[in-house]
């Protein structure tokens, strides 16, 4: 793969290849709107796979929150293109990495010595690059480690670049109307969290301990003294990515074993840690010679405030989300219903949320939840063509609930899209197992 040997960092350099990539994308519509004339049985695909190269070929130049826009949008499988997903899906784990002179230069700003002077031996040329960092194979007193190294500018530039992608990143959280910003600065301060190795290697370490006792997920051992704030080291991780692992699998107990491990290991945080890997996607997650799921980068982890989980984690409750009364309660404890709504509003959102709630918690309401029951993610997806096609959410104001549902229906969406690929067939309550008191 063609390495690179500079990022844009400053803001003037970075907005200009976004206007250009935005230019392009202008172009592109020109063309269709021409065929279109000619055609008028012309889809859209033709449109999409263009938009969908030029604005991933923009984004991955840039790298950083702008490349994690991309990243995030390749997880609404459902909702997007396919075009999109499948271009976007790159940003996970394979995206052109830094050249070997900039790895070396960026590695000594950072540590003060080169990666020579530290590792035994140390590979220049990437063997994963993504959207924040890109990881290297070091060797250290026999120990094969890999060593993640955030690209330059990459912090610097945070606020800036979502201020560009903006239109970008409303859309893909749907906030449309007033009163988007505590939504847009919760994605914003998540991002920096992200660009914060040493906190990442903290969470990480705090991840390991907590969750190490969960049966077939294995995870990397991290080490302090060869980490900074722009690097961190861990070792080295023998397996596939599990997007590849789910296009070759044939065994359902195989799956079913590596799905049960992920769905304990996402319930055990989220139910007794109070605070979750918010960043669920195929290339966070590995499969091993030995059929175990390897969990990688958490970088991006959510707390998950006491008042938000009691109410949200009640909705799950049959005897509440039936109960019309209750419910309509625990929708103005969310922040989905509010004072100043009219009768119309409430009765709307009310409708709406009801219809949300009881389709996304179904895997809740049974001991075994069978995920790969396509009829539940065709459901899922005509949910979300509905509310695209709704106008009256941006009429009636749609930007609804907590920020902390950015974050929360993320970590679902993105855990129920890994579980579908995996089809696998769990016990939903078995992760109570591991909690001791």
């Amino acid at each position: 793969m063609k390495t690179i040997d500079y990022i844009p960092t400053s803001k003037i350099q970075r907005a200009t290849k976004l206007v250009q990539t935005g230019a392009k994308v202008g172009v592109n519509y020109l063309k269709y709107y021409g065929e279109k004339m000619v055609n008028s049985e012309l889809n859209r695909d033709k449109l999409n796979i263009n938009n969908a190269e030029d604005i991933y070929d923009g984004l991955k130049s840039l790298k950083g929150s702008a490349l994690k826009v991309a990243q995030m949008l390749s997880m609404d499988k459902s909702f997007l293109p396919q075009a999109y997903v499948e271009k976007f899906s790159l940003s996970q784990f394979s995206v052109p990495p830094l050249s070997a002179p900039l790895v070396l230069k960026t590695f000594k700003n950072n540590f003060g010595k080169s990666p020579y002077e530290i590792f035994d031996s140390f590979n220049a040329n990437s063997v994963n690059a993504a959207s924040i960092g890109q990881v290297h194979k070091a060797e250290k007193n026999g120990k094969i480690l890999a060593v993640k190294i955030q690209y330059p500018g990459v912090a610097n530039s945070i606020s800036s670049d979502l201020s560009l992608v903006k239109p970008i990143a409303i859309r893909m959280f749907n906030l449309q109307g007033k009163d988007s910003d505590k939504y847009f600065k919760e994605v914003e301060d998540k991002l920096i969290e992200e660009t914060n190795y040493l906190l990442e290697l903290n969470q990480s370490q705090e991840v390991v301990k907590a969750c190490e006792k969960i049966e077939n997920i294995i995870f990397p051992q991290y080490y302090p003294e060869y980490s900074s704030e722009k690097i961190i080291t861990m070792d080295w991780m023998n397996g596939i990515h599990l997007s590849e692992f789910t296009a070759i699998n044939k065994n359902s107990e195989i799956a079913n074993k590596l799905g049960q491990a992920l769905w304990d290991f996402y319930m055990y945080q989220i139910h007794i840690l109070k605070k979750v890997h918010a960043d669920p996607h195929p290339g966070n997650f590995l499969v091993n010679d030995n059929n175990q799921l390897i969990a990688l980068d958490f970088g991006c982890m959510k707390k998950i405030p006491i008042d938000f989980y009691v109410p949200y984690f009640e909705l799950i409750d049959k005897k509440v989300i039936n109960n019309p009364k209750l419910f309509k309660e625990k929708l103005f404890e969310l922040e989905i219903l509010r004072s100043d709504d009219s009768k119309e509003e409430v009765e709307y959102f009310t409708t709406m949320f009801f219809d949300l709630m009881y389709l996304f918690t179904l895997p809740f309401q049974e001991e075994n939840f069978d995920f790969s029951n396509p009829e539940f993610f065709g459901d899922i997806a005509k949910l979300g063509e509905r509310f695209a096609k709704d106008t009256n959410i941006r009429k009636m104001n749609g930007n609804r609930g907590s920020k902390h549902f950015i974050y929360m229906n993320r970590t679902f969406f993105g855990l129920y899209n890994l579980m579908y690929d995996l089809k696998a067939s769990i016990i939903v309550n078995q992760y109570q197992k591991y909690h001791t008191n």
